[in-house]
């Protein structure tokens, strides 16, 4: 028979035996090197968004036809793979004192960047999170989303 804890485990996240996200990976648990939380993640996907989807807009072509919003999709694809890959952030990560490293504390590289930005096109990778909170796009590619100050 199915009970409570079966079904509840799953809603709280991966199972861990770590205190912090990263803890197993030597992170710390605040400050600079540690995972990025949610609420960082979010604020910073948000920055981004309206930020590709404002420049649209300044050339006319954020309304709200198809073919726009692809246009919007595609910026912010070229956007996410160009930032990170390059500099490892974009500018909303960059706000927010977050970058995109590999397991080495390196910037992601442009391979990275790329994969990573795919995948964060499908939603999905995103949302699915391990106990670490890094997301399928982030373990596609063993890179971490981490705090720089």
């Amino acid at each position: 028979m199915i009970e409570r804890e079966d079904l509840g485990s799953w809603l709280e996240g991966a199972p861990s035996n770590q205190q912090y996200p990263g803890q197993h990976l030597g992170r710390p648990e605040s400050g600079p090197g540690s995972i990025a939380r949610g609420g960082r993640r979010i604020l910073a996907f948000i920055i981004d968004w309206f930020l590709c989807y404002g420049l649209m807009a300044l050339v006319g072509l954020g309304g709200s036809s198809i073919a726009e919003n692809t246009a919007v999709l595609v910026l912010f694809w070229l956007y996410q793979t160009v930032c990170v890959g390059f500099m490892g952030h974009t500018l909303g990560h960059l706000l927010l004192g977050l970058q995109v490293q590999r397991m080495d504390g390196a910037p992601a590289g442009w391979i990275s960047g790329l994969v990573r930005a795919t995948l964060v096109m499908l939603v999905l990778p995103v949302i699915i999170m391990d106990s670490d909170q890094r997301g399928l796009h982030d373990r596609a590619r063993h890179t971490l989303l981490v705090r720089i100050r």
